[in-house]
C-alpha cells in the first residue's frame, strides 16, 4: 500500500525497514480508504515514520497513544538530527501524528479534532442537561457549548445539589454577571440560566416557579438593521465560485441555498440527501428546535445540486449533502465550514460586508429583495420559517422607499 503514495523504491524501502513498519502499512490503508491525497498520505506517513523510528531510538516504553510520548516528541523536533527526517514542516507533521493516534484510539480521522478539545465538566447536572435539552427543545451541540461556557461558574458552584439555588443566589449571580460582561453577554446567560433552572425544576430538584426569580435583560426591540446585499451583489457572490472544481459546484449549490430559499447555515450543514424529493420538487428543512418545513426546490437550486453530487461530491457513506473537500471525506462538524464558504464568496466578489455572519447576510438579503417586490411580510415570515412576525418586522426597516411614502415634510419655521 504505501507504493500508493510513494513513487520512490528507495524511500519505500527505508520506511519498511524502520521500526513499526507494519503498524505504519495499516495505517497507510487506513489513509487510502479515507481518500486522502498523494501528497497529503505522504506527509503523513512521513510523519508516523519519523515518530516510531524516534520512539524505538528513545527506549522510554511510552505508547503513541500516551499524551506524554507527544510532548516528549515535540521537545525532540527543536533538536532533531534522526537520519532521514530532518527538515520535516512541523505543524504538518504534527498533524499527521494527530490522525495516527486517532486512528491507533479508533477516533474518526478529523483535522478539527485538536481545534475541539474535550470539555472538562463541572458538575454531574451537565450530562442530563444537555440530553434533556436535545430531547426537549432540539438545541444544537454548539448552542450547549456557549451554555457551558455561561454557566460553567454556577455548575463548578452548586457541582450536584441544587438546593443552593434560591431567589437570592439568583438574584447574586445575575448582579456579578453584571460586573464582568456587557449586555449581549448577559442576556445569553440569563437565558442559559432560564432553562437550567427549568430542566431542575422538570426533574423535582428546584423549587416550582424559581424561573421567574431570573430577570430579563433590558434591550430595545428592533433597533438594529439587517446587513443585507444589492440583488446585482448577491448575483455576484452566487457566480464567484469556480465551476471547473469540485469544491466550486459545492460552493455554488451552498449559496443558492443560502440566498434563494434563505436556509440557515446550520439548515445547510444538516441537510440529507434524503431530504430531497426529486420527483415533488420540494426540500425538507429540520430548523430550529426540530421544526420541519417543506420547501419548493427551484430548478436553479435543483440544478445546482445534482451537478454537485453527480461532479463534485466526493465518495462516502454520508447520508449528508455536504462533504468537506479534502481527506477525510466527511460532512461539516459544525456552521463555521458554510460560513467560510460565504465568506471567501464574498471576498471573491470583492463584495463589502462583515465577515461575521456571512451567510446570514444572503438570508437577509433574500428577505430583503421580497420586501422590496411588495411581499407581505406574513409571507416573508413563511418562507423565513419564523415563529413569531415580530422577527420579521425588523425587513421593514430597510425598505426604503416606502419609508419615503410616509415620511412626513419637516415642518417650516414660521416667521414672527
Amino acid at each position: 500500500m504505501l507504493e500508493h503514495f510513494f513513487r520512490s523504491k528507495f524511500l519505500i524501502s527505508h520506511l519498511r525497514g524502520n521500526p513499526g513498519a507494519e503498524l505504519l502499512d495499516a495505517f497507510c490503508g487506513h489513509l487510502f480508504d479515507c481518500g486522502y491525497s498523494r501528497s497529503q498520505g505522504c506527509r503523513h506517513l512521513r510523519a508516523v515514520a519519523h515518530l516510531l523510528y524516534w520512539q524505538d531510538q528513545e527506549g522510554h516504553g511510552l505508547t503513541v497513544t500516551d499524551p506524554d510520548c507527544i510532548g516528549l516528541f515535540i521537545q525532540h523536533l527543536d533538536k532533531c538530527c534522526c537520519d532521514g527526517f530532518i527538515g520535516m514542516h512541523q505543524p504538518k507533521l504534527l498533524r499527521g501524528i494527530r490522525a495516527f493516534r486517532s486512528y491507533l484510539l479508533g477516533q474518526p480521522l478529523s483535522t478539527a479534532a485538536h481545534r475541539h478539545p474535550r470539555i472538562e465538566v463541572a458538575s454531574p447536572l451537565w450530562v442530563p442537561f444537555c440530553c434533556w435539552m436535545r430531547e426537549q427543545r432540539g438545541i444544537s451541540v454548539r448552542t450547549l457549548s456557549d451554555y457551558y461556557h455561561y454557566l460553567q461558574p454556577l455548575l463548578r458552584d452548586i457541582y450536584d445539589d441544587p438546593s443552593k439555588i434560591d431567589v437570592a443566589y439568583l438574584r447574586q449571580f445575575m448582579l456579578q454577571l453584571g460586573r464582568k460582561g456587557g449586555n449581549a453577554r448577559a442576556k445569553s446567560t440569563t437565558s442559559a440560566l432560564r432553562m437550567l433552572v427549568r430542566f431542575l425544576i422538570a426533574q423535582g430538584r428546584c423549587t416550582a416557579g424559581l424561573d421567574e426569580a431570573i430577570p430579563s435583560v433590558a434591550y430595545w426591540r428592533l433597533s438594529s438593521l439587517p446587513q443585507y446585499l444589492q440583488p446585482e451583489e448577491v448575483e455576484r457572490v452566487i457566480s464567484s465560485p469556480d465551476m471547473q472544481t469540485s469544491v466550486g459546484k459545492r460552493d455554488r449549490a451552498i449559496l443558492l441555498l443560502l440566498a434563494r430559499l434563505g436556509l440557515r447555515a446550520g439548515e445547510v450543514v444538516n441537510l440529507c440527501l434524503t431530504d430531497i424529493d426529486w420527483h415533488g420538487a420540494t426540500i425538507r428543512v429540520c430548523g430550529k428546535n426540530k421544526r420541519q418545513t417543506l420547501l419548493p426546490l427551484t430548478q436553479e437550486v435543483g440544478d445546482a445540486i445534482v451537478d454537485y453530487l453527480q461532479h463534485g461530491r466526493p465518495p462516502t457513506a454520508s447520508q449528508r449533502v455536504f462533504i468537506r473537500a479534502l481527506a477525510p471525506f466527511r460532512p461539516y462538524r459544525d456552521t463555521r465550514g458554510v460560513s467560510d464558504v460565504a465568506k471567501l464568496a464574498l471576498r471573491r466578489a470583492q463584495v463589502n460586508a462583515p465577515s461575521r455572519g456571512a451567510a446570514h447576510v444572503l438570508r437577509h438579503s433574500m428577505a430583503t429583495s421580497m420586501l422590496r417586490q411588495s411581499v407581505s411580510l406574513n409571507d416573508i415570515s413563511a418562507v423565513l420559517r419564523h415563529t413569531c412576525l415580530s422577527s420579521t418586522e425588523i425587513y421593514a426597516k430597510v425598505d426604503i422607499p416606502a419609508l419615503q411614502e410616509l415620511a412626513q415634510p419637516w415642518p417650516e419655521a414660521q416667521s414672527c
